[in-house]
């Protein structure tokens, strides 16, 4: 059985086309086979938010800031506010208001007014001699002979204020006195605490019992 030879030119129109089909499927990107349709960018942002993409909120104009609450007073600010050594009595008026302005009042007025008044006899029974006996918890009868370190004349408490230790019953006084040793050296500007303990006597009164000095 015989077939008929096919015509020269059908051959070549054949290959010429292959060709150029083939360049065709070699210039398309690598796995673009076919075109992607269009995706409108309205229907995009509508239904996919942007990811990683951080939009600023619009820039409001500055707020002028409230006056902050005037900061509590430090020991460098305190130190300065004082008057100078040797300033004498003219001088107390402006260590008292620093007291008071470093630590507010917090006790109810009767309670300071009584540990005040305890706070002052203490320390004069303390640093001079008299008095002690009025204390006998803090100085035991034979410490009552001993020689006191300052003099009666020229010792003055230059200020002083009572307030809260911690705990509830508790209350320490703060005092900045003056005085003239048994050299005969005068210092002002000297500080003392006595830390006080609220306790309940017999007939049911409370009243404030001082610590002994350690």
């Amino acid at each position: 059985m015989t077939t008929t030879p096919r015509s020269p030119r059908l051959l070549l129109l054949s290959t010429v086309m292959l060709a150029v089909a083939g360049a065709a499927l070699l210039g398309m990107p690598h796995g673009q086979m076919s075109p992607i349709p269009a995706v409108s960018p309205t229907a995009h942002a509508a239904t996919e938010p942007t990811a990683g993409v951080f939009a600023p909120a619009a820039v409001k104009p500055p707020v002028a800031a409230a006056p902050s609450s005037p900061p509590v007073s430090t020991p460098a600010v305190l130190e300065s506010a004082l008057p100078p050594h040797g300033e004498g009595t003219a001088g107390d008026t402006a260590i008292q208001r620093a007291l008071e302005a470093a630590w507010p009042p917090d006790l109810p007025a009767r309670d300071a007014r009584e540990l005040l008044s305890a706070g002052r006899s203490l320390l004069r029974a303390d640093a001079t001699g008299i008095g002690r006996a009025s204390w006998p918890g803090v100085f035991p009868t034979s410490g009552q002979g001993l020689v006191p370190a300052f003099a009666t004349a020229g010792f003055r408490v230059q200020a002083a204020i009572a307030r809260r230790d911690g705990a509830a019953g508790r209350a320490v006084v703060h005092l900045v006195w003056a005085g003239t040793d048994r050299g005969g050296a005068f210092t002002d500007g000297r500080i003392t605490d006595w830390h006080f303990t609220r306790t309940i006597t017999t007939k049911g009164a409370s009243t404030w019992t001082p610590q002994p000095r350690t």
